[in-house]
This record gives C-alpha cells, structure tokens and sequence, in this order.
C-alpha cells in the first residue's frame, strides 16, 4: 500500500530514508534548508558517500516516486506522515540539542492535515514527542517515535534489512499506521511506548560504545601480558552470549552518533537522579585510546615526535563513509600535532586541505620521507598497498597499525618495525 510521505532534512538519516521509502513504493517529498543541496539532489546528485544511496536516488526521480523541495513546508502538503530527521546536536553540557526539530515542528504545524502522524526519526532524549506535540500546537495529529539504527557505509542495506523496527507510540492505531509503512521490510516489528523506544535508541549505541571501549581495555591488557587480543576476541567471540561484532580493538570510537548518544544517555540518567559511572568510564577509556595510539607513534619515533613526520592513513572515523566528524583519527592526530609531529595525510574518500594537516592525493605520497605511518581507518585499500615501494619512499620503516588491519608478518619480513593493538 503506497503512502504519501515528507522527509523533513536530508543529512544521513533522512536522504536514505526518504530513498528507501521510496523504493519499497511510497510517494516521498524530502525537504531541507540548503538550496544548493536542493538543487543538487534533484539533478540526482547525492552529496554524502553512501554505498547504494546514489542509485536510490536516480530509481525514485526516475519513478516519480521521490522528489526534493526547499523548505518543510513545501514537502507537509497532503503528507500523511512526516519523518523529521533533523540534526539534534550535543550541547554543551551533554545533552542532545532539540532546537532544530522543535522549529520544524513549529513551522509545520499549521499545514498538517488532521490525522497526520508526525514521525520522530532523529535521535531525541526521553520526552521528546511531547516536545514536538507542544510544537505543532496540534490536537488532531499523533507523534510517534521510530528510532532510526542505520550504519554510515551500510545504511541503505540496513533500512532495508534491519534487525528491528521499533515504533513508540501510545495510540495503537497510529502504530498500526507506521508499521504498514514497512511492509515487505522482513523484520520484526516492536511497538512500545515512546520513552521506551527513544531510551532503546540511546542503550544500543551506548552498549555497542562500551563493547568497543572493552575490547580496547582488554588489548592493553594483551599488551601487558603478552597476549594476542586477536586470539582473545576469536575465543571470546565463538560464546554466542558475546559474539563478534564491535570487538575489534582500535584507535577508538567516534563518528556522528556514538560521542553524542553517549553524552546524552549520561545526562538523561543524570537528569533523572541516576549517575551513569558504567558509561563514564566507557567515555574515559575512549579518551585514552587516543592518547594510547598516539603514544604508540611516540614510542616507535624514539620517545618524542618534535620534528618528527608522521604518515597517517585515513582521516574517517570508518571506512566507506566520507564522515569526518568526531573521527577517532582526527582525535589522535590532533594529539600528533600537539606533541609537535608534522602530519601528511592520504584518505580514499577526502580531498582538499585541512587545518594542520597536509593532505595528499595516494598513500605512497604520505609516506613520502616520513618518520613513522599510522594506520586510521580500516579501509580495505591500506592492505593492498606495495610496501616495497613504501618501504623504499619512508625516512624510516616504523608502521603503528591502529586498526589490526595489515599483514604484521609480512611487513616485518620487509624490515618494517611493526606497532598493532594489542598484538605484539
């Protein structure tokens, strides 16, 4: 059953939900405030890298099933529902900012159609539809939570083959509603109140935070007692009570949603009279991770890095994403240049310069005279390199291999002094 939809913003969450709805064949109208980027999506180029989202895009223009207007207000005419996938960024103290999908719903409000049901999609603290239903000053429309749990490089495969669709609601007809915007999405449906879904949202990147912190506490106790942490992740991942994922040790965790959703759940728990120490400490211990990669680099470079050059491979806070923000990279080369390193920087996905940091076109060309290479981010590019050619254009063969990513022997067969996590 095709349903007419507005998408209120078109960062991430919003350009591939408003895709992927289109493709399972619902009339999509997505807005935002940049009309360059307006003008750009309705030529079908898609500013952010996405694997898949491209190609979603060209598929609803060409159907006529998705179309990119300037301003929430064009896109509400006739919705019958309305995805707000606004930022809500970290403020200050902690907690998430509400002021961007506090002023669409204002702006909104007044052009619903009675019985629209309002969609919260951004991440938002507990509380927050009643938040939008102060906003839009609207008795006859229903608010309804329906977290997204989307990976930046997999977010179009993860919309459409999610492990859950979650949608917070206290009228259960509406939640009717919105779950019948997902069929043929094969995934099982949980409806709950709204706190409980908002709070879902936060526990799980919270959680998956702290697995990241852990794995990263238990390669340094590798280090110290001389364990393998790949051999310990591979034990203890075989206990199906663990499993695999997000136990790979790092240079810690970042992005757009892990910092600001853990920040945010610490206040919330605050804000309610519970104090979070667990995920304090999870914090604590990814600040350290930086400052553990960092004095890595230290170490091989002889103990200081005045006048050192330093090779970095990546800038990402992952691979097949062009996302810098709060990249765990970035986080430790800031503390590379601190301690008086000069950086030269290669990533597959950015270009251009950056403040402090030199960024060239190949990672032959980072490498070029440097003292030491770090490695950053976990693109699979990074394992094909030739190394004998690296090995030939560096100062010296010193790799800190912050991911666990390339062949330790290999490279040490090549004279390379060789740096992992948790690994010796």
């Amino acid at each position: 059953m095709s349903s007419s939809i507005a998408v209120i913003g078109t960062g991430y969450v919003g350009l591939t939900t408003g895709a992927c709805l289109a493709h399972l064949g619902h009339s999509v109208v997505c807005a935002d405030v940049d009309e360059d980027k307006v003008t750009r999506l309705k030529d079908g180029d898609v500013p952010i890298l996405e694997d898949g989202l491209g190609q979603l895009v060209g598929e609803g223009l060409r159907a006529g099933r998705l179309s990119f207007v300037l301003g929430a207000a064009a896109a509400v005419n006739g919705a019958e529902f309305v995805y707000l996938c606004v930022p809500t960024p970290q403020g200050p103290d902690g907690s998430a900012d509400l002021s961007f999908i506090e002023s669409a719903a204002e702006e909104i409000g007044p052009l619903l159609d009675s019985d629209t049901i309002v969609i919260n999609k951004s991440t938002v603290p507990v509380g927050s539809t009643r938040v939008v239903e102060r906003a839009l000053h609207r008795g006859d429309v229903h608010v309804v939570s329906n977290p997204e749990f989307l990976r930046e490089g997999s977010a179009v495969h993860d919309f459409l083959h999610p492990d859950r669709v979650v949608i917070g609601c206290e009228d259960q007809a509406a939640a009717v509603r919105v779950a019948s915007v997902y069929i043929g999405i094969p995934a099982p449906i949980m409806v709950t109140d709204p706190a409980s879904a908002e709070t879902i949202k936060y526990a799980s990147n919270a959680f998956l935070a702290t697995k990241i912190s852990f794995v990263n506490a238990v390669a340094a106790v590798c280090e110290a007692v001389g364990a393998d942490v790949n051999d310990v992740v591979l034990g203890m991942g075989y206990d199906k009570r663990i499993g695999q994922e997000f136990l790979r040790p790092g240079p810690g965790w970042g992005g757009s949603c892990f910092p600001k959703d853990t920040n945010a759940l610490i206040r919330i728990a605050e804000d309610a009279g519970y104090d979070f120490r667990l995920l304090k400490g999870v914090v604590e211990v990814n600040e350290e991770q930086f400052e553990r990669v960092a004095d890595k680099v230290a170490a091989l470079a002889g103990g200081s890095l005045e006048g050192i050059t330093v090779a970095a491979w990546g800038l990402t806070f992952k691979s097949r994403t062009d996302d810098m923000r709060d990249s765990p990279s970035l986080a430790v080369i800031q503390r590379l240049l601190t301690r008086g390193a000069t950086v030269r920087a290669y990533d597959p996905a950015i270009r251009g310069p950056l403040h402090g940091i030199e960024v060239v076109d190949d990672p032959y060309a980072a490498c070029e005279g440097s003292d030491v290479l770090v490695v950053l981010t976990e693109w699979d590019d990074f394992r094909w390199v030739d190394f004998d050619k690296v090995a030939e254009v560096m100062s010296h063969r010193r790799v800190v291999d912050a991911r666990n990513l390339l062949d330790r022997s290999a490279l040490r067969r090549r004279g390379f002094a060789y740096e992992g996590i948790g690994c010796g």
